[in-house]
């Protein structure tokens, strides 16, 4: 190589290759989103007793709409209340969309935002400033769960055990299953009390 040509890297040929259509704007870092994103998650978590208000009344708005979405169907009506539900609950809480949301049992904190995706507690390897061992800058979302519980009403659902993470569910609406599910006990509630008197 000559002495005027400067070398040439991985990265000067990674840089040349990459795309040229990204559309970046210049006022919003991907870093300030993160951080934009993860302010509004803890924001959440602080407030977890309002927003166990909020959702028990939304929750009840929903069954009472049991007899429109069974009209209509549930599986023609899941992809908009999904498309819905992934933008309020991505916004809010940093949503996965696991599809069966836990968000009311762990403080407002969601589990899959998680490294290792642990739906049961921390792994153990919470360091001692509470932050998380694979990502030592993220507080741990079990440590923020616990905080978030301990504001809510029926907080002491967070020492109930989950079920692992069906993949199957995964993109589907949670507020569609638990409405379906609620109506369902209430229907064979009302069959088991008709059938008793």
């Amino acid at each position: 190589m000559s002495e005027n040509q400067p070398a040439v890297t991985q990265a000067t040929l990674v840089k040349k290759a990459a795309p040229k259509s990204d559309y970046k704007p210049a006022d919003v870092s991907p870093q300030r989103r993160v951080q934009r994103s993860y302010a509004i998650r803890l924001w959440s978590i602080r407030h977890s007793r309002l927003l166990e208000w909020f959702y028990a009344r939304f929750a009840d708005t929903f069954l009472l709409l049991h007899p429109l979405w069974k009209g209509i169907g549930y599986a023609r009506v899941e992809a908009p209340v999904k498309f819905i539900e992934k933008r309020a609950k991505g916004f809010m809480f940093d949503c996965r969309m696991c599809g069966q949301c836990i968000l009311s049992s762990t403080g407002m904190s969601c589990p899959m935002n998680c490294p290792k995706q642990l739906r049961n507690g921390p792994c153990g390897g919470v360091r001692a400033n509470g932050n998380c061992e694979v990502e030592p800058d993220m507080p741990c979302v079990w440590v923020k769960a616990w905080e978030g519980s301990r504001n809510m009403v029926a907080g002491d659902a967070i020492l109930n055990v989950q079920k692992p993470v069906d993949q199957s569910l995964r993109e589907t609406s949670a507020w569609l299953r638990v409405t379906a599910q609620a109506a369902m006990a209430k229907e064979q509630a009302k069959t088991t009390e008709g059938a008793s008197a």
